[in-house]
C-alpha cells in the first residue's frame, strides 16, 4: 500500500501531464494505446495500489481519452477499501483528481448497454470457465458499442472483448501475469 500523500501526488501528476492530442504512448510490452480506452475496475485498483500495471494505467490517463463505467469505478472503490486496506478518503483523493481534471471520464449506462450487457453475458458466460459478471458485462457492452479499447487483467473480459472483436491492452495482473 502507498501512503496517502504518494496517491495524491500520483494523481496530481497523472492529471496535469498529458502527451498532445495527435500522440500515444506505447504500451511497455511494445503495443500502441487506442486514443478512447474503457479502463476496467483492476485498472484503477492497481494505480492507487501501485500495482504492476499503475505505470501502464497511468499512460493510458496521460494519453487522454480514458473512460470507466460507473459501475466499474464503484467496484474499484469497494475493492480498493475491502482488499486492498485503503479507507475511501484515501481512495478519493487519489481518484477524484483524475475524474475532475477530465484524466478519466466516468460513463454511465443506460437502457441501450443494459441489453447488451445482458445479451453478451448470456452468450459468454459459463460459470467454471468464463465467469463473467453483470459489471464486466456492462463494462464490454461500453466497449463493444463504442469500438474502443478496453485496458484489462482479467482474463475472462479480455477473452470476451477479443472473441466479439475489440482491442485489449493487456495489464498485468498482480503477479505481471497478462490476459
Amino acid at each position: 500500500m502507498i501512503p496517502s500523500r504518494q496517491l495524491a501526488e500520483r494523481s496530481r501528476v497523472v492529471s496535469s501531464r498529458r502527451t498532445s492530442c495527435g500522440r500515444r504512448p506505447a504500451a511497455r510490452d511494445g503495443r500502441r494505446s487506442a486514443a478512447l480506452t474503457f479502463i476496467d475496475a483492476y485498472g484503477l485498483v492497481a494505480l492507487v495500489a501501485d500495482e504492476p500495471a499503475a505505470a501502464e494505467v497511468e499512460e493510458l490517463l496521460r494519453a487522454g481519452g480514458s473512460r470507466v463505467v460507473a459501475v466499474n469505478l464503484a467496484e474499484a472503490i469497494d475493492l480498493c477499501g475491502r482488499t486492498r486496506g485503503f479507507a475511501l478518503d484515501e481512495v478519493r483523493r487519489a481518484l477524484e483528481p483524475l475524474i475532475l481534471s477530465d484524466a478519466l471520464t466516468v460513463v454511465v449506462s443506460d437502457e441501450q448497454e443494459a441489453w447488451f450487457a445482458a445479451e453478451l453475458r448470456g452468450k459468454h458466460y459459463h460459470r467454471r470457465s468464463r465467469p463473467i459478471s453483470m459489471a464486466d458485462s456492462l463494462l464490454l457492452a461500453h466497449v463493444l458499442s463504442s469500438e474502443r479499447a478496453v485496458a484489462t487483467a482479467d482474463p475472462d473480459v479480455a477473452a470476451v472483448a477479443r472473441s466479439e472483436g475489440s482491442a485489449v491492452i493487456a495489464l498485468p495482473d498482480r503477479s505481471g501475469k497478462r490476459p
